[in-house]
């Protein structure tokens, strides 16, 4: 079943009975899914489960053969990736779509340039782009990048833990309603994932609702409110966070432990 509403608020994002076909091959079948405001959701599975065709039809890449969206309790016809970000969805991509040659901060503005002008005649308001950006940073606990740092910097000098920062801190000040992480660990070192596991759960207390998508499971572990299972295209189920362990996550993932 679908997610309920808590305390009288529906999920910031439902999808019910979701099913998608593409010709004869079935990718999803009747898949139940919700995140809450303030959680983080697990959506787990092994390679071709169905994970990636569910958030491509949640950030309007593909239409859904059948199923209903609900934003905030509202349905909604998610035609495109421009209407989902319209209706507060943000995805950081595990290739981040950033511009190496550009500044952080014409990064983190990429699309949203604050400008100043007349007519067709604009010029950014570079000065206060930088204010804000580092504002923006800050707030999810990131006071510079590291020594010598700049948000004037090409992001190409940047490590990989410093250019999810920037994604995930442009989803949060551009007022996302749910930010999706698309395995934001992968080839991270030890010490840029914890940063980045910390930077998700922060997003999380500013009552942001987050999925996030990932094949380590020791990373699932530390932030995950909630685990979302799908195999073959149908749901397994939903579970707490801690309820299960990461051998029996694996388990569930791939089959060998049923529900």
């Amino acid at each position: 079943m679908a997610t309920e509403a808590v305390n009288g608020a529906p999920p910031v994002v439902e999808m019910r009975a979701i099913s998608k076909r593409f010709g004869t091959v079935s990718a999803l079948e009747g898949v139940d899914f919700a995140v809450r405001r303030g959680e983080v959701c697990a959506l787990l599975g092994d390679n071709g489960a169905g994970k990636s065709t569910l958030i491509k039809i949640l950030t309007g890449i593909f239409p859904a053969t059948s199923g209903e969206i609900r934003i905030n309790g509202a349905v909604v016809n998610i035609r495109s990736p421009a209407q989902a970000r319209a209706l507060g969805i943000e995805t950081v991509y595990q290739d981040l779509a950033l511009v190496n040659l550009m500044s952080v901060t014409r990064n983190f503005f990429l699309g949203r340039e604050v400008t100043t002008g007349v007519g067709p005649l604009r010029f950014m308001r570079l000065g206060e782009m930088n204010t804000r950006t580092e504002e923006a940073l800050h707030d999810i606990g990131i006071e510079k990048f590291s020594t010598g740092r700049s948000v004037t910097e090409p992001v190409a000098k940047l490590s990989g833990g410093e250019r999810q920062s920037i994604a995930i801190g442009r989803a949060v000040h551009f007022g996302a309603s749910l930010l999706i992480l698309d395995e934001p660990t992968s080839a991270l070192s030890v010490g840029e994932t914890e940063k980045v596991l910390h930077y998700t759960v922060r997003a999380k207390e500013r009552g942001m609702a987050v999925i996030f998508i990932s094949h380590n499971l020791h990373h699932v572990s530390k932030v995950a409110d909630r685990y979302t299972i799908i195999r073959h295209g149908r749901k397994v189920g939903d579970y707490p966070g801690g309820s299960l362990t990461e051998s029996d996550l694996g388990a569930m993932i791939t089959g060998e432990r049923e529900q």
